[in-house]
């Protein structure tokens, strides 16, 4: 639980629009800011990158992969930086940051990973226990352009 309460305070800081993700296995949005609201939907998606479009107290509007949005409290989401392999064609993780390097392995659409770097158009990804780099245009949960350290 102090991983959370430590996630929310230092969103508390952050102005819309960012990057977020979910962190619990269960996490329900609302049509409103507030538990009196209906949810609207339950992620069971631990790590599902969302953008944070919006806050209002302890609640924040996000944005899914999918467009659908709705109110989180706080506390749901993480500071952790997470993408979604975008859909289409499985993309290639490469051993380093080059479209030349040689391919480690091949990521399905809809993945989910962990990134903890990202610069020159390449993210360090983490899915499961195996680790490479993928292109920033691969993804969703990452700016072009951007960079994460």
């Amino acid at each position: 639980m102090i991983l959370l309460t430590t996630s929310a305070s230092a969103q508390e800081d952050k102005q819309p629009p960012y990057w977020a993700s979910i962190a619990s296995g269960q996490a329900m949005t609302r049509t409103g800011p507030g538990r009196n609201y209906p949810g609207v939907w339950l992620y069971q998606r631990r790590d599902l990158p969302v953008r944070v479009v919006k806050k209002y107290q302890t609640w924040r509007l996000i944005q899914d992969p999918d467009g659908a949005q709705g109110w989180m409290l706080v506390t749901l989401l993480s500071d952790r930086r997470t993408a979604l392999v975008k859909p289409g064609q499985p993309r290639d993780v490469h051993v380093s940051p080059s479209g030349v390097a040689r391919v480690r392995y091949t990521a399905e659409p809809g993945v989910v990973g962990r990134i903890d770097k990202c610069r020159d158009g390449w993210c360090r990804i983490t899915i499961g226990k195996r680790d490479g780099y993928i292109a920033i245009g691969d993804l969703w949960g990452v700016n072009d352009g951007e960079t994460v350290d």
